[in-house]
């Protein structure tokens, strides 16, 4: 699977880097196949139209009744590797992730047990494995019927016209709803309404008694009348939102996974939850914490049936993110007493943006650097901004202060939007650096 948003020149590379030689694609990408097919160390030997997908499924059809063959005659073994799946990773180059059958199945089939069942509307990207495990495939085994939708945009209207049950997204779609909410009470003049039926649903609640959807259900009519829970992941959901839902009569499920193991690894599910924990591991893996300091906070590691089988030829880098069977997350957090794993944070340098996308800062400033009189860049997340700060040579170059800017928007041309860089700041000293002379991140951010 492919992301779709990336430049030409990025799906090339992949397509190269993963010795791929078939590639599915729909009319939107013709120039990119175009170049695909003028690029040196391309291997791919079939370039299929998706608007002629049905026309080749007859020819096979045609081809199986000829011969006697079909492709359910095919072995399938949990150790074949079934899908390659490029992320960002937290180096400037994307690896390519091996997922086995047998890996994405044991995934899927634990990720069912805390899923619920329902008509349901997806709001996923399909090359993420997160859309897989809680929406594609859980999908066909769970819901009643499904929906993609398009655009995080087309929520309130998709939510009106389908009347899902439960969804899958990240936290940008729960903030997008739980802030339209309000805006909406506000605008009407009926926030204070809203705060009223808040007590009072909170204090029946502590005496056992729930009344939230009645109580609230002018709003959940307003969301197609049915949502009753949301899966979320892929980024950090402030609690808020969370518990701000949930009085609401919106139960929001809390998940942790990463692209390497599937990538669900813990969820919580309607009948076991602890508000800002992310859950309890799935029964395909085990987690454990990693040399944590006094708080218990450190390293997530991962073992078990859904964690990948290594990166596609890239045997270094495969060793390095494994201590024995431990799948070396590089995400930190910590583990009640109860078995609920509290998320506190990616790898060092991560920018995980509230929309889930995860941007290596590396690799923006490798195009950044690419100016000419830049002498120093970092990259970093400012209150949810892709920010650039930069020294630059101004002696050689006196108004480039001046024209950073404008370069800097060139750069973003090239750059998928997740990628591109929303602040821009210039120092007059050069960045303070270790004593190998990297650039010291924490005293800049």
């Amino acid at each position: 699977p492919m992301a779709p948003k990336l430049p030409d020149e990025d799906l090339t590379d992949v397509i190269v880097r993963s010795d791929c030689n078939a590639v599915i694609y729909s009319k939107d990408f013709t120039s990119s196949v175009k170049m695909m097919q003028n690029t040196e160390g391309v291997v791919v030997t079939e370039y299929i139209p998706l608007e002629d997908f049905y026309d080749i499924i007859e020819e096979g059809h045609a081809y199986a009744k000829e011969t006697g063959k079909s492709y359910l005659d095919e072995e399938v073994k949990p150790d074949d590797v079934a899908f390659i799946v490029y992320t960002s990773g937290t180096t400037g180059k994307s690896k390519g992730v091996m997922l086995t059958q047998g890996s994405v199945a044991a995934d899927v089939l634990a990720g069912v047990k805390t899923a619920p069942s329902g008509h349901a509307i997806g709001f996923l990207p399909l090359h993420h494995t997160y859309s897989w495990v809680s929406a594609i495939f859980t999908g066909c085994l769970l819901s009643e019927w499904g929906f993609i939708c398009r655009s995080i945009k087309d929520i309130q209207k998709d939510l009106a016209d389908y009347h899902p049950h439960n969804f899958a997204g990240v936290p940008l779609a729960v903030e997008t709803i739980y802030k339209k909410i309000w805006f909406t009470a506000k605008k009407t003049g009926r926030d204070e309404v809203l705060r009223k039926g808040l007590k009072i649903s909170n204090f029946l609640m502590k005496l056992g008694i729930d009344k939230r959807r009645k109580i609230f259900s002018t709003i959940i009519d307003n969301l197609g009348g049915e949502l009753a829970l949301i899966i979320c992941g892929g980024a950090y959901l402030d609690e808020k939102y969370e518990r701000g839902m949930y009085e609401m009569g919106i139960h929001i499920v809390n998940g942790y996974g990463i692209t390497e193991c599937s990538p669900a690894i813990t969820a919580n599910s309607p009948d076991n939850f602890k508000f800002g924990s992310v859950g309890t591991p799935l029964e395909c893996n085990e987690i454990k914490i990693n040399n944590p300091d006094e708080d218990g906070v450190g390293e997530i590691y991962v073992r078990g049936k859904n964690v990948m089988k290594g990166y596609y030829k890239e045997p270094e880098a495969t060793a390095e993110v494994f201590d024995g069977d431990w799948f070396k997350t590089g995400d930190y957090g910590y583990i009640d007493e109860d078995g609920f794993l509290f998320f506190r944070g990616r790898k060092k340098n991560l920018i995980v943006l509230s929309n889930g996308k995860n941007v290596s800062p590396e690799e923006i400033e490798d195009r950044l650097s690419t100016i000419e009189y830049v002498k120093e860049v970092v990259v970093y997340d400012e209150d949810g901004f892709i920010t650039a700060e930069f020294f630059l040579d101004t002696l050689e170059v006196p108004d480039a202060n001046e024209r950073i800017k404008k370069d800097v928007n060139e750069i973003n041309k090239k750059l998928p939007g997740y990628k591109q860089v929303a602040k821009v700041k210039t120092r007059d000293t050069e960045f303070p650096k270790t004593t190998t002379l990297k650039i010291l991140r924490s005293n800049v951010e």
